[in-house]
């Protein structure tokens, strides 16, 4: 028996995927957060799934499979959960994995401090930059330039 293509078995598995409503994306990651406080995670794409966890309003997930009305994510831990669509936001949001993130004044190192974001604090991200910077708004306004590698969702 003859070895199929790889090329040909991507081509079919994503159009059995397409023509079931599922939506794949191809060219990177897909991010998206939490839209209200409060809002129940899933280990299946049904409210009668097992409740996983309750996440926070700007909470950042990437979006793994999107189904019409459930979204399966992955969080910053690398925990897989199915959330209903209406529950989510298109803004932007990244979380601090690092100890605590200082945001500086200016995109470059030495430059001084803007504000210090402690360990799991939810960011706004408003620009990636050049050179592993990240231009992020904290929720009391203040803005500043983060190392990428200090966050989660960019």
């Amino acid at each position: 028996m003859p070895l199929l293509e790889p090329v040909k078995v991507m081509r079919s598995f994503l159009a059995i995927l397409l023509g079931a409503g599922v939506c794949v994306s191809a060219f990177g990651a897909e991010f998206r957060s939490i839209a209200e406080n409060g809002v129940v995670m899933y280990d299946a794409p049904s409210r009668a799934a097992t409740p996983l966890f309750v996440a926070a309003r700007f909470y950042p997930v990437e979006v793994i499979v999107s189904l019409e009305a459930w979204i399966k994510v992955r969080d910053h831990t690398g925990a897989l959960s199915w959330v209903e669509r209406k529950s989510l936001s298109e803004k932007r949001m990244v979380i601090v994995t690092a100890a605590h993130a200082d945001a500086l004044a200016r995109a470059e190192d030495g430059a001084p401090p803007a504000f210090t974001a402690a360990q799991s604090v939810a960011l706004e991200l408003v620009e990636i930059l050049p050179g592993g910077w990240v231009r992020v708004r904290h929720a009391d306004g203040a803005t500043g330039y983060v190392k990428a590698a200090l966050l989660w969702g960019d």
